[in-house]
């Protein structure tokens, strides 16, 4: 049984709804770009990223949530008014981010930092 709890969700709107329902709770995102049928990003970098995140997600601290968020298809996401880059300030997918803290891009790459992010206070 996992100490922390997982949540995936699709776009901004369901985003907020899993923050919202988990107040109180520490929450890490990771953000990535929309998967296909066959479960692929269109994001190459998401791509590389995601076993990275995954393979420390043991790290994560008891008792807090880990939210996996599809940010939509790359002409949404280029889209400089979409609600992720307007309202939470994304610059990049990969993102992962807890809150007050986030990785972008290549250093979701790196587990010493991904580690680092899910361990540290």
């Amino acid at each position: 049984m996992t100490k922390y709890e997982e949540v995936a969700v699709h776009g901004y709107d369901e985003f907020c709804n899993a923050v919202s329902e988990r107040k109180g709770k520490e929450v890490f995102a990771y953000f990535s770009g929309n998967k296909d049928g066959q479960g692929k990003s269109w994001c190459p970098d998401c791509v590389t990223a995601e076993p990275v995140v995954r393979g420390e997600l043991s790290h994560l601290p008891e008792g807090t949530v880990f939210i996996y968020c599809q940010v939509g298809e790359r002409s949404y996401w280029k889209d400089p008014n979409n609600d992720f880059k307007k309202i939470l300030k994304l610059t990049a997918v990969p993102t992962l981010l807890r809150y007050g803290t986030k990785l972008v891009e290549d250093e979701c790459f790196k587990a010493d930092l991904v580690r680092m992010m899910f361990t540290e206070d």
